[in-house]
């Protein structure tokens, strides 16, 4: 594929920013092509589209990064290191994590600006599945808890539900756990869209009314990234933890102790994975609000 010989990990882990131009091109794409091609299932359709590309990305990355920690274990062996592994580990692995922060970045922000600039009717068709999802939750669930505790409680366990599919995703599948938070992208995308577009359209009606009225929308919708960025890098770390050892089982004999430290070094992620949420959710339940 032509991607293969593009996009290189040791490359753009160099440059972590273009992959926001690659997440906005492949997302704003596979829109295109969903709605050319597949009609009344153009919605979810979008987001199978913009997954297929992104897959050999993602791979790459994980065979990637499992070589790291091969060569971590023979420097280790050889007595070349004078670090700590775990804590050198986990910078290194963290390279990743900004390049898929980055395209994660990228597909948000392609979302919001077609759910935004594109016509009403093309906007309920290209979106309709990430639409039925944001009705079905309820927006004003944080407030209807008795206590902010169990409203954090409710967020932490729903993100830990996500984090548990990615990681078992990107086991089975390598890179499977893209698509998970490629519709993550496409909903949230749908959610600032939406208060921008809202924000437009009463701004448009406004009898001598102020810019301001329009431009408070962007802080606004904006405030959902106070907590969705160590959210979804929550998300990436997990599927990256669970995509090196997906591939370190292909690559290495269950009883071999490379394999297993290639596990631990795993599990460290997962775990970093888990804390992050915590405080995504603390961030959500607590600083969020105020903000709003």
């Amino acid at each position: 594929m032509v991607l293969e010989s593009i996009i290189r990990p040791s490359k753009m882990e160099k440059t972590p920013g273009e992959m926001l131009l690659v997440g906005f091109f492949y997302s704003s794409l596979g829109l295109f092509l969903a709605s050319v091609v597949f009609g009344d299932y153009k919605s979810i359709s979008a987001v199978f589209i913009t997954t297929i590309p992104l897959i050999v990305i993602i791979s790459n990355t994980i065979k990637y990064e499992e070589s790291k920690d091969h060569m971590l274990f023979i420097a280790e062996i050889k007595k070349e290191l004078d670090v700590h592994n775990e804590r050198f580990l986990i910078k290194e692995h963290g390279k990743a994590l900004s390049l898929f922060m980055f395209l994660f970045i990228g597909m948000l922000i392609s979302y919001s600006l077609w759910f935004v600039i594109l016509p009403e009717e093309q906007v309920e068709g290209l979106f309709e599945f990430q639409l039925e999802i944001i009705k079905s939750v309820n927006p004003g669930a944080v407030g209807n808890f008795s206590s902010p505790e169990g409203a954090f409680l409710t967020i932490l366990m729903n993100n830990f539900r996500v984090l548990f599919l990615c990681v078992v995703f990107s086991f089975l599948y390598g890179a499977g756990a893209i698509f998970i938070l490629t519709l993550n992208a496409s909903v949230i995308g749908v959610v600032i869209g939406s208060t921008i577009r809202k924000a437009l359209l009463i701004y448009s009606r406004l009898q001598g009314g102020s810019l301001t009225e329009y431009f408070s929308a962007f802080p606004v919708s904006f405030v959902y990234m106070v907590h969705g960025i160590p959210e979804i890098a929550a998300y990436f770390f997990g599927a990256l933890g669970g995509g090196i050892i997906s591939v370190a089982t292909v690559n290495h004999s269950i009883r071999s102790r490379e394999f297993w430290r290639v596990v631990v070094d795993s599990l460290d992620m997962i775990m970093l994975s888990a804390l992050l949420l915590g405080v995504a959710a603390l961030i959500e339940v607590f600083i969020s609000p105020m903000l709003v």
